[in-house]
């Protein structure tokens, strides 16, 4: 790991989506880390939209299926994000509070 990579910060500013910052340069890091925050904010909607598909769930095994298939996605996605990332977005995404880490995420958390 570079010193570059280990100074990379998840922050969250008032009113703003979080962005990673490259803490020895002071400016945001590689659009690649950009890009993990952006998949898991979509994977994370994409959840929402699952749970709330009227259709989807006429068929339990297919709806659960698609449920646990996001989940993997989100947990997988959780895992690449660059380290370290904010306390709190950490503690919701271990507890598996996705509603509250979508919040953090688009900047509505507390």
């Amino acid at each position: 790991m570079s010193a570059a990579r280990g100074a990379e910060v998840l922050v969250a500013k008032a009113g703003s989506a979080p962005k990673v910052w490259d803490a020895t340069e002071g400016r945001p890091s590689q659009p690649a880390m950009q890009n993990a925050i952006v998949d898991l904010r979509e994977a994370l909607r994409e959840r929402l939209a699952i749970i709330g598909d009227e259709e989807s769930r006429r068929d339990e095994k297919k709806h659960m299926a698609r449920l646990r298939a996001i989940s993997e996605k989100v947990d997988k996605l959780a895992a690449a994000l660059p380290r370290p990332i904010d306390p709190q977005l950490a503690h919701y995404l271990k507890r598996r509070s996705y509603d509250k880490a979508l919040e953090f995420l688009e900047g509505r958390g507390d």
